[in-house]
């Protein structure tokens, strides 16, 4: 939350001008008619220290700011989601190559990939694993494996793990 203009209770306030400069510590009233004088926003950059420091920032950019603050805070928060993409054995090199393209962009955009290969046949296990090797080589430039390749019964899986 953001605490500025009349909000700020204090009776003193240590103040940093628009462009950084430090203009020290004032009245809150006069840094309130300063503020008002130079058309922008008295804003309180921390309760934590007496006087509390207070930045003179543009009309708005302050509340802008905050809300960037508080969208990248709840992405964050949310974490990675895992996207899963399925591959048969037996791919041709143009659906390779969509695939790939596919993980890529997931784990540029900070997504974690789980990649899995459907089996049918008990032979099929030794290419699932060879193919699953080889995507995981292409993509190191994009994330990095997150454990070995599990073969189990009807699938082979492995997750990716974004840089």
């Amino acid at each position: 939350m953001i605490i500025m203009n009349e909000k700020i209770k204090a009776s003193e306030v240590h103040l940093t001008g628009v462009d950084g400069e430090d203009l020290g510590v004032m009245p809150r009233e006069e840094a309130l008619a300063l503020a008002k004088k130079l058309k922008v926003d008295l804003v309180c950059t921390s309760l934590m220290s007496s006087p509390p420091p207070c930045k003179l920032i543009g009309a708005g950019a302050a509340k802008q700011q905050a809300q960037k603050d508080k969208q990248a805070e709840r992405r964050q928060e949310q974490g990675a989601k895992v996207k899963e993409l399925r591959l048969t054995p037996h791919i041709e090199e143009h659906d390779y190559d969509t695939k790939k393209r596919q993980a890529e962009k997931l784990l540029a955009s900070g997504h974690a990939v789980q990649l899995v290969v459907k089996l049918s046949g008990s032979k099929e296990g030794q290419q699932a694993r060879e193919l699953l090797e080889r995507l995981t080589k292409e993509l190191v430039a994009f994330g990095t494996r997150d454990s070995g390749i599990q073969v189990s019964g009807k699938q082979a899986a492995v997750k990716v793990n974004p840089k």
